[in-house]
């Protein structure tokens, strides 16, 4: 599945969209920033509330295919301009952590 086909099933809204065509190959749920960076695996989706500036930072680090900003959390201009900068699908929705990540995504 590509983040563009992921970003229209589970209907988000784009903050920033770098590369829609990447692929997503899994999962991670997590807000502290340490741990994403241990178990998070190139290509996956992050779903989290983090908004600061340095979940940019570890997108990247990471290799993640995008990040989803749960639960509808408010992000500062500067974080998605980072994102354009660094090409990072960067989306939000209103849904909670534990509703992004109960879709049957992978079916």
């Amino acid at each position: 599945m590509t983040a563009q086909m992921l970003r229209e099933r589970l209907k988000l809204e784009i903050l920033s969209e770098g590369d829609p065509d990447r692929t997503v190959t899994g999962g991670y749920a997590g807000d502290l920033l340490s741990w994403v960076m241990s178990g998070a695996q190139s290509g996956d989706m992050w779903v989290t509330i983090m908004t600061n500036i340095n979940v940019i930072a570890v997108a990247t680090l990471v290799d993640v295919a995008c990040v989803i900003i749960a639960d509808g959390a408010q992000i500062d201009n500067s974080v998605i301009e980072r994102a354009k900068m660094e090409r990072v699908n960067l989306y939000r929705t209103q849904k909670s952590v534990y509703q992004v990540c109960n879709e049957q995504l992978f079916l």
